[in-house]
């Protein structure tokens, strides 16, 4: 999907005041229980305003369609793992590398994982609502907040360039993927396994594309 066919997806207005972004959020919430409970291809516009306790009409001043609502959900959770991986890399600086790489990918399984039947959810109906692209606009952000934060690691002997973050991020992309292409949602285990493995890989990978090159 073209980047200016996303603008057809996007809500028609921003709320300014409280009362509308308590509206909107009521929205956002109502259309994630109705598309777990009811599937992708049942959800309605008319569910989706019963569930948030609006009328029709008030729901599409913020939303045209079903696509725009369902648009707006994946937006915004991808949106919250961006900001929480920024926010860690943020606060990570300036520590030995294996530590801030464990932060940070731990952070990334959580972020995905918290909700992991939202994730799932939105992972099977991502294609067709622009998530390639939504992906690529959120994998910028990672590799910025990524190479900032590895550029002051205390005990690497060279900061890595940008193909070997981008690679990093692109395994921890397949990573998760992976389980959410499952079908089901992982067992507190299976998270658990893919944090340790994904700091393993993350750490020994970063750890080579930093030593000092001869």
């Amino acid at each position: 999907m073209p980047a200016d066919a996303l603008l057809a997806l996007e809500p028609r207005k921003t709320p300014v005041q409280a009362r509308s972004a308590v509206t909107v959020q009521s929205i956002s919430e109502a259309t994630i229980q109705v598309l777990l409970s009811q599937g992708a291809e049942r959800l309605t516009t008319t569910r989706v305003a019963e569930r948030a306790g609006v009328s029709v009409g008030t729901l599409y001043q913020y939303y045209p369609n079903k696509r725009s609502l369902l648009f707006a959900v994946l937006e915004n959770h991808l949106n919250k793992v961006a900001a929480r991986v920024e926010a860690v890399c943020e606060s990570a600086r300036h520590k030995p590398l294996a530590g801030m790489i464990q932060e940070m990918a731990e952070a990334f399984v959580d972020a995905k994982m918290e909700r992991a039947d939202i994730s799932v959810a939105l992972y099977r109906i991502s294609t067709g609502l622009g998530g390639p692209l939504l992906v690529k606009q959120v994998g910028q952000r990672l590799r910025r907040a990524v190479e900032a934060m590895l550029g002051t690691a205390t005990d690497a002997k060279s900061p890595p360039d940008k193909f070997a973050v981008e690679i990093m991020l692109s395994a921890m992309g397949g990573a998760m993927r992976s389980l959410l292409e499952a079908g089901s949602n992982p067992s507190p285990a299976t998270v658990r396994k893919a944090r340790e493995q994904l700091v393993l890989l993350c750490q020994s990978y970063m750890a080579a594309a930093t030593a000092k090159r001869v």
